[in-house]
């Protein structure tokens, strides 16, 4: 199995460059004989031109792709790589049409690009289908040995055990149990789970994981996100790390700002008619106000009034202030379909113009939920060291019913790894979790919080 293994990422390059391959080629059939005889004569690119051409287009469909998660065919479900897919041709294939416009300086029949996204599509799913069986068959799940502490680890091996097709939970262990026994017991299984184990704890385990070649997966402290962001020093021989510890700088929060105001103007004019749709149905349905104010907080703990359109009755929180949970009955017919499609948030841009938000950021919470947290978790603060978004590291990662701790880790993930193609990618991926039903799932009945109790 061992020496098996190391083929793995072999398997999944292979399949991702043939499928890539294949769409260049049904790319460059569309273009040399549907779209080259079109082309008036003087518009018509030589030879090299042509391969130019269809070497962009194949760049264009490697970038949609490999952002959206279409290459993780041995990582995601089969139904994230599939849907990834699906997003990533019609985004690279709505490009590729306006680079064929471009190329023949006039509009051309989009037609022959609606059958290549049809034929690609019957083409590459079948084929991801293939490999991930493929894979599957090389590949069974890993057998697993979860290590934890103090906590309780069932909520995390119920995690794991979502995904059956990759891990395979055989057994836990308590740390209290001893290293020579732990050690032991490692030997027996392909991989080990340290769950919520403190550094002390923690570290030689994972040194004599990391000598005995066993695979290591870990839950990272707040204090090992921070290190991830840190600025690697080599003044002298000795290293050192350099955490700067101040969220964006200067020029990172310019270009960040400036990169809203565009796109937030751009997106106000094109759901400009989707905007009026979503307010006529929201006021014929109760007659009530169509957009919901409400105090949230943004960047440095500064407070604003986010807009949203209304999703629940105008009595939802007649008791106090509360998250969605599941089946939550407050909410309303139009409500519903809108927060599963994410279109209750579509008002945010005009706070993001107002520059109180960002495209990418921390999912602005309310004052008083936050300090309620904060009791629990001190460092939930730390996540304010840039805007509230729109979307965000927290917001595709997570769920709307994530636990605090987890959407803490998950936000200062991003604050610590921010870069403006960061941004970028998230914003696409935006687009694939309004598929994912499992992203808008509420907290549950008995909860007014997102913290378990």
């Amino acid at each position: 199995m061992r020496r098996r293994e190391q083929y793995k990422h072999l398997l999944n390059l292979t399949a991702n460059y043939m499928m890539l391959a294949t769409e260049g080629l049904m790319f460059a059939y569309t273009w040399y004989m549907l779209y080259y005889p079109l082309l008036a004569k003087e518009n018509r690119p030589w030879n090299k031109g042509n391969w130019a051409v269809i070497g962009i287009y194949v760049l264009i469909m490697y970038f949609f792709t490999r952002t959206l998660g279409g290459y993780k065919i041995g990582y995601l479900r089969i139904t994230d790589v599939c849907l990834s897919q699906i997003l990533s041709i019609f985004c690279a294939n709505a490009v590729g049409y306006l680079q064929v416009c471009l190329v023949a300086n006039n509009y051309l029949p989009v037609h022959p690009m609606v059958v290549l996204t049809g034929a690609e599509y019957l083409v590459i799913l079948p084929g991801v289908y293939l490999v991930r069986f493929i894979y599957t068959r090389l590949y069974p799940p890993r057998k697993m040995l979860v290590i934890y502490g103090e906590h309780s680890p069932d909520e995390l091996i119920q995690k794991i055990n979502s995904r059956r097709d990759k891990y395979n939970v055989c057994a836990t262990a308590s740390v209290h149990l001893g290293y020579e026994e732990l050690y032991r017991k490692v030997l027996e299984y392909e991989a080990v789970v340290l769950c919520d184990l403190p550094s002390s704890l923690r570290n030689p385990i994972l040194k004599f994981c990391f000598d005995q070649n066993k695979r290591t997966y870990i839950t990272p402290k707040i204090s090992d996100i921070i290190l991830t962001g840190t600025e690697r020093i080599h003044l002298f021989d000795s290293p050192l790390m350099l955490s700067r510890n101040r969220g964006l700088t200067i020029e990172q929060r310019f270009v960040k700002r400036a990169m809203d105001i565009v796109l937030s103007l751009l997106a106000i004019l094109v759901s400009s008619p989707i905007l009026l749709l979503i307010g006529l149905c929201i006021k014929l349905y109760d007659k009530g106000p169509v957009f919901y104010t409400q105090e949230r907080l943004t960047r440095d703990g500064e407070a604003f009034q986010i807009i949203k359109f209304r999703s629940m009755r105008m009595d939802s929180e007649k008791d106090g202030a509360q998250l969605a949970r599941k089946n939550d009955d407050r909410i309303t017919p139009i409500g519903r379909v809108i927060r599963q499609t994410h279109f209750d948030e579509l008002p945010q841009i005009f706070n993001i113009l107002k520059g109180e938000m960002s495209f990418v950021g921390p999912r602005p919470e309310r004052k008083g939920i936050a300090q309620e947290y904060e009791q629990v978790i001190p460092e939930f603060g730390f996540r304010l060291k840039v805007k509230a978004g729109l979307t965000g590291y927290a917001q595709i990662y997570g769920k709307y019913n994530t636990t605090p701790y987890d959407k803490l880790k998950l936000d200062l993930t991003y604050i610590e790894n921010y870069s403006f193609w960061l941004d970028i990618k998230l914003m696409l991926m935006t687009f694939k979790i309004i598929f994912q039903k499992e992203n808008t799932e509420g907290i549950d009945k008995k909860q007014r919080t997102a913290i378990k109790k």
